[in-house]
């Protein structure tokens, strides 16, 4: 504001100029505030973006698709997406980065994972809040179901499909849910508990939904393969770190010639 006015004072700005810079400035901290509090009701625990994705890492994704999906374009359509691989290959990177996006583009947004989500439906059939419970899942323009497959649930019960089918159909052609997997289609009746059910709630999931499939090498084993590499001393040549991991440990050192 100081500057603002130090601008008029010396002519460098006209009054108009100057209030049109300020509502400017009130715009963008609201929308920014905004953007910050859709994010914190989106229970998104961390802030993945697509720029920090490494795509030399998965040369097989289709970096158009992609990019096309980061426009959440698919969110107004009414579209899913579901992301299948095996584990650390990227797929809640990406699910995390559109979650993000879509916060910043004005979706509301709910993030969970499917071991918690399961875990509050089936908590809630013990005192009858099982329609209050399902509404957080429902009402968001965009649904982030992460890891269906990864934990194993706390309980092993049929009734785990009854409810994951409540959210998918509650959703199925009136909101978009992006969804991760590491387990294929066919094992999800016996995670769930029950095929029939499971049946039933892949045909919602696949339909009017763009499926990409990650099947390049894990990244976190990539990171911890690098984590536990003996480091080399300055100074010292790859052949002499190979010749160094190379000798037996503890052998006895040569004493020197007198």
């Amino acid at each position: 504001m100081e500057g603002e006015l130090s601008r008029l004072d010396q002519g460098q700005s006209s009054a108009t100029e100057m209030l049109l810079r300020l509502l400017e400035a009130q715009v963008q901290a609201q929308r920014e505030r905004r953007v910050e509090r859709r994010i914190r009701d989106s229970k998104l625990p961390e802030r993945k973006t697509l720029i920090d994705f490494d795509f030399d890492f998965q040369p097989g994704l289709d970096r158009s698709l992609v990019r096309e999906l980061m426009t959440m374009g698919f969110v107004p359509r009414r579209q899913g997406v579901i992301l299948a691989g095996n584990s650390g290959t990227g797929k809640s990177h990406l699910a995390k980065a559109l979650a993000l996006e879509g916060c910043k583009q004005g979706y509301r947004v709910r993030y969970t994972t499917a071991a918690d989500l399961l875990q509050t439906l089936f908590a809630s059939l013990a005192d009858d809040s099982l329609e209050q419970r399902l509404k957080p899942y429902l009402q968001p323009d965009l649904l982030v179901i992460d890891e269906l497959g990864f934990d194993r649930l706390e309980r092993e019960d049929a009734r785990n499909a009854a409810l994951f089918f409540k959210v998918i159909d509650g959703r199925y052609t009136k909101r978009s849910t992006v969804l991760t997997t590491n387990i294929d289609f066919e094992q999800l009746g016996h995670y769930l508990g029950d095929p029939v059910v499971t049946t039933a709630i892949v045909d919602r999931m696949v339909h009017h939904s763009t499926v990409i499939t990650f099947a390049g090498p894990s990244w976190r084993l990539k990171e911890s393969k690098a984590l536990n590499q003996p480091k080399a001393r300055p100074g010292t040549t790859p052949t002499a770190v190979a010749r160094q991991e190379a000798a037996p440990q503890g052998a006895p050192k040569r004493s020197p010639r007198r």
